[in-house]
């Protein structure tokens, strides 16, 4: 399915449902796409930070991708992420994207490596150039350890092959200078990363988010989306109040292992990891499930 322009709503990062810790549950991975598509996503983002996409071997990533391609056949886009401190081994992905079916992909810039605002527009020039697909960007400091400009993103916009734009800062400033000065390019997606923020970006001119928590419970985020893009802030706060909820009782201290234990108490998934992420401990485990408990 083509990447629409922009791309608008509620991109599900799924999570990789592992066995051990280089082998994909295709049964599990099965579930929990219907589980997000059913709940009326408008696309789905693997091996990005909550699909663990950095730390999995490069053949199972090459599992991920035709997995996914064949699960969600058609009836949403398929991005995925390259992120790899290797520009060859993330052009490699990027190629069997491609030739699986995937619509997009997702780069952060070079991993690792801190490099200048020039190198790093450079980097994604080169990418846009030559990835077979169209491209987003991941600006991601967190991890990545490096942060798009204002001015790095909004001359990238201008490139013929980049889609789009995906904000993981947790900086609404610097969001809203982003917006602004890529307002020129109507067809150029801006959507957030932390669930916390999607709605108020959304309601004041983003196009919507991918959002971790939509692995769990899919309708709310699409809901709050939904709500956003109506400017009806009464739902719009009785449904952020559920997602502070869920941030606050699954993410911390950790995000990635508290999300995985989440899936696993909704029966998406086991809470098998690959380095350097391990499970919750007991008391965590309990604490979460109870939650997922009450919420169901």
């Amino acid at each position: 399915m083509p990447i629409p322009n922009p791309i608008r709503g509620i991109v599900t990062p799924l999570l990789t449902p592992l066995r051990n810790t280089n082998a994909v549950d295709e049964e599990c991975f099965e579930r929990i796409i219907e589980h997000v598509i059913q709940g009326g996503v408008s696309g789905v983002f693997v091996l990005g930070t909550t699909g663990e996409g950095p730390a999995i071997d490069k053949p199972t990533q090459r599992t991920v991708i035709d997995l996914a391609a064949k699960y969600i056949a058609g009836r949403v886009p398929l991005l995925v992420g390259i992120a790899d401190a290797s520009y060859e081994e993330s052009m490699a992905i990027a190629r069997h994207a491609a030739d699986s079916g995937a619509d997009a992909v997702v780069t952060t810039g070079p991993l690792y490596f801190a490099v200048s605002q020039a190198d790093l527009y450079a980097y994604c020039g080169k990418v846009a150039e030559e990835s077979p697909l169209p491209v987003f960007l991941y600006n991601i400091p967190s991890c990545s350890h490096v942060s798009f400009s204002v001015e790095t993103v909004a001359k990238a916009s201008n490139l013929g092959n980049v889609a789009g734009f995906k904000d993981s800062s947790a900086n609404m400033i610097f969001y809203h200078q982003v917006r602004v000065a890529t307002a020129h390019n109507p067809g150029f997606s801006l959507v957030m990363g932390p669930e916390e923020l999607m709605a108020e970006s959304v309601l004041l001119g983003g196009h919507g988010g991918v959002n971790g928590g939509s692995n769990l419970f899919p309708e709310l985020y699409v809901s709050l989306y939904d709500a956003a893009t109506r400017g009806d802030t009464g739902e719009m706060a009785r449904l952020q109040s559920r997602v502070l909820e869920i941030s606050n009782a699954v993410y911390s201290p950790t995000y990635l292992p508290g999300i995985k234990c989440a899936a696993a108490a909704l029966g998406l998934c086991q809470e098998v990891f690959a380095a350097p992420y391990y499970p919750v401990d007991e008391p965590r485990r309990r604490a979460i499930r109870d939650f997922i408990d009450r919420s169901r």
